[in-house]
């Protein structure tokens, strides 16, 4: 009989990121216990995992309580939309889902004594004044733009990790996760990236907000997954903040041309003056803590994480 390490809760496990962690994890022999609501995640991403007698799918909301009877060692939170495309349409239940959906996490861990990974974001850090961005910046957040719901709900759920930790001894661990892509993105998710490719692979315009100075910073995947697998290793006085993300920084602009290269399109770009609000100008980690206590910066470049998505969304299209 094979011997499992752990029993592991993945929220938001059959999305883009959670599907690929949940591969991960299983194949490193725990069980997995994928939590979804599929509200922006897919079952197509997890349907590979479905005949996996140590993998259990629990079709559930983490706005409310969710209860497992075996013991459970670790949690992945990484319940939420994260594309602006899905939270701006329903803002008040990504509020919910970072607010109350994390304190449910929170009691969780804290009734199975297990560790929590907070998943969290760049955004927190706003369209910042300080660049690149450290975990040292408090950042620079429009409360009560149609951004908030998602920036401020985050920087919410990242408070209530510290408070468990200060006042109830939980061991928790928060990342602040920037510009990841891969394959399993959404084609309609709206970001940069899939936008982009589906854009050139269809031989449309691809289009540009502004001048396309703004910059972002594009992180593979399986490089994130081996930053999160490490911060969870990692000893039980370092709960965080810290960034996973590639420092390697390129304005929009650029980006677009090494998308038509790579795909080998024909399309043009086109230049437009609508500009999301408080959409951050610059974007790039400090991943300095990173290294020094995880030991991790990304492997993967940009044109080789980029041939692998264009080669999933060709698939898709």
């Amino acid at each position: 009989m094979q011997y499992l390490r752990m029993n592991i809760v993945v929220t938001g496990g059959a999305g883009f990121i959670g599907s690929h962690l949940c591969d991960r994890l299983l194949k490193e022999g725990n069980r997995i216990f994928c939590v979804d609501n599929f509200s922006s995640g897919s079952k197509n991403n997890i349907s590979h995992l479905l005949d996996s007698s140590h993998f259990t799918l629990i079709e559930h909301d983490i706005v409310e309580p969710l209860f497992i009877e075996e013991k459970i060692d670790q949690i992945y939170n990484l319940a939420c939309p994260a594309s602006p495309v899905y939270y701006q349409n329903i803002p008040i239940r990504t509020v919910e889902i970072n607010v109350i959906g994390t304190l449910n996490m929170l009691g969780l861990a804290h009734k199975h004594g297990a560790t929590l990974l907070q998943a969290s974001t760049s955004e927190v850090y706003g369209d910042p004044k300080v660049h690149p961005q450290s975990e040292t910046y408090l950042g620079s957040v429009n409360p009560t733009g149609p951004r908030a719901c998602y920036d401020e709900g985050k920087r919410c759920a990242e408070t209530l990790c510290f408070d468990y930790i200060r006042k109830r001894n939980l061991d928790v661990k928060v990342v602040r996760i920037f510009n990841t892509y891969g394959p399993r993105m959404a084609i309609d998710d709206g970001r940069v990236v899939s936008n982009f490719v589906v854009q050139a692979l269809k031989g449309d315009v691809l289009h540009i907000d502004g001048d396309g100075s703004q910059t972002r910073s594009f992180c593979y995947v399986d490089d994130l997954l081996s930053g999160m697998v490490a911060m969870m290793g990692t000893s039980s006085d370092f709960h965080g903040p810290v960034n996973l993300g590639n420092p390697d920084e390129y304005t929009i602009d650029t980006f677009a041309d090494k998308v038509i290269a790579l795909t080998e399109s024909q399309s043009t770009k086109e230049y437009t003056d609508n500009f999301r609000i408080d959409d951050p100008m610059q974007r790039c980690p400090d991943i300095t803590l990173a290294k020094n206590e995880l030991h991790w910066e990304p492997t993967i470049s940009l044109e080789a994480g980029l041939s692998q998505t264009i080669s999933y969304f060709k698939g898709v299209l």
